[in-house]
């Protein structure tokens, strides 16, 4: 019970992260509006984004609708498989990296369910910036918000060299994708899961009686102390 409510807090904490720096944000810049943090190796630029993480996107208006019902349906099934994993005691890490994916992923729906519905739009030319619960209503219906970016780290800058390849001359740029907390939620869980995945998943040996072979099977480790 103790780690289901460390969980249920971290989640909570990300969440409220999250929003806070979007609504800020939508109400503070206009479309494409930025502002150096860090010099301009780190910079709050606004953009919004009608697919997935990262910028992508996926079949237009009926492509958001599907992506929308998608992430409800999987943060519905997350909370299940939280409430399975804490039950069964897997190893702490994993439950962590686990809870970070799912904050992420209730995040960005935050915004595709609802945003349509409590701003006005946000837009580059006209350079205004929104309102919240604006008194004719929203810019778009339930389902259809977009969902708010607004970090970007373009730490290195320059061309490629006129004699490489297919891209000699062009401009490259790392880090470009512009993104939020959520994202960055659900890439260090995900991360994290691949790098100590060895360390959240126990190789055990299971020795059957009656001269039969020795069995080897993968499964998650049992974390005693929680």
């Amino acid at each position: 019970m103790k780690k289901g409510w460390q969980v249920a807090l971290l989640i909570i904490l990300i969440l409220v992260a999250d929003q806070a720096l979007k609504i800020y944000i939508k109400t503070h810049f206009h479309l494409g509006e930025s502002h150096e943090v860090l010099g301009k190796y780190f910079q709050l630029t606004f953009v919004e984004n009608a697919g997935m993480a990262w910028g992508w996107k996926f079949g237009g208006d009926f492509g958001k609708i599907v992506l929308t019902l998608f992430r409800l349906v999987a943060v519905i099934l997350g909370v299940f498989y939280l409430r399975s994993i804490i039950k069964k005691k897997y190893h702490k890490g994993f439950i962590t990296c686990a809870a970070l994916i799912f904050a992420g992923a209730a995040g960005n729906l935050i915004d595709s369910m609802f945003y349509g519905l409590i701003f006005n739009n946000s837009d580059y030319f006209v350079r205004n910036v929104a309102v919240m619960f604006p008194p004719h209503g929203g810019y778009a219906g339930f389902l259809h918000g977009r969902v708010v970016d607004m970090l970007y780290f373009p730490i290195i800058q320059t061309h490629y060299p006129s004699w490489f390849p297919v891209w000699g001359g062009q401009e490259f740029e790392f880090f470009s994708p512009v993104f939020n907390l959520a994202d960055a939620s659900i890439s260090i869980g995900v991360i994290a899961i691949l790098i100590w995945q060895r360390k959240f998943f126990s190789q055990k040996e299971v020795a059957v009686t009656n001269n039969a072979p020795v069995a080897t099977t993968t499964t998650p480790v049992v974390n005693e102390n929680l």
